[in-house]
C-alpha cells in the first residue's frame, strides 16, 4: 500500500467530482461535525441548512474544514481536506447574486435541498422561509490518496 501526496488539481478534481463532505465547525472549544451537501465552484463549496447548531456555531467562529473522501477498489481511497471560512449568502441587494449562482449550483442535482432542509422535527409554518444559502472558500486544500 502507498500512500500518496495529491496536488492541488488533483485535489479540485475530487471536490468537482463529489456532492457530499463532513463539514467540521466548533465554538467555545468544542467541535462539531456534520454531513453536508455541497456543489464545487471557483475556489469555493457551496450549500444549503435550515437554521440550526451548524448555522450557529458558523456564524459565531467562521473558520471550518470540510472532509471529502472517495473509496476507491478494496483498500485504495482518496480524501482531501478543505480549511476554509464561512461566509453566508443572505436574500438582499448585494449578495443576491451569489445567492443565486448558489442555488444554480446545488440544482442541478436531484434532491439537492434534502439534506439541509430537513430536520427531524417539523418547524412551524410561516411565511418567512428561514433556509441559508452559504459558501465556503477553500483557503487551504490538501489530499491523500491510497494505492496498492
Amino acid at each position: 500500500m502507498l500512500i500518496l501526496t495529491l496536488n492541488k488539481t488533483e485535489c479540485e478534481n475530487l471536490l468537482a467530482e463529489n456532492r457530499v463532505g463532513r463539514l467540521a465547525c466548533a465554538r467555545d472549544g468544542q467541535p462539531y461535525l456534520v454531513p453536508v451537501y455541497y456543489a464545487y465552484a471557483k475556489n469555493y463549496l457551496y450549500a444549503f441548512s435550515m437554521p440550526g447548531k451548524k448555522i450557529d456555531w458558523m456564524r459565531a467562529n467562521p473558520r471550518v474544514s470540510v472532509l471529502i473522501e472517495d473509496q476507491g477498489q478494496g483498500r485504495e481511497w482518496r480524501s482531501v481536506i478543505v480549511d476554509g471560512t464561512y461566509e453566508e449568502l443572505p436574500d438582499r441587494i448585494g449578495r443576491k447574486r451569489e445567492r443565486e449562482y448558489a442555488w444554480s449550483l446545488l440544482s442541478k442535482h436531484a434532491n439537492w435541498w434534502e439534506p439541509g432542509g430537513l430536520k427531524p422535527v417539523t418547524p412551524p409554518l410561516s411565511d418567512h422561509s428561514p433556509h441559508v444559502f452559504f459558501r465556503i472558500s477553500v483557503d487551504k486544500v490538501s489530499g491523500r490518496e491510497a494505492k496498492e
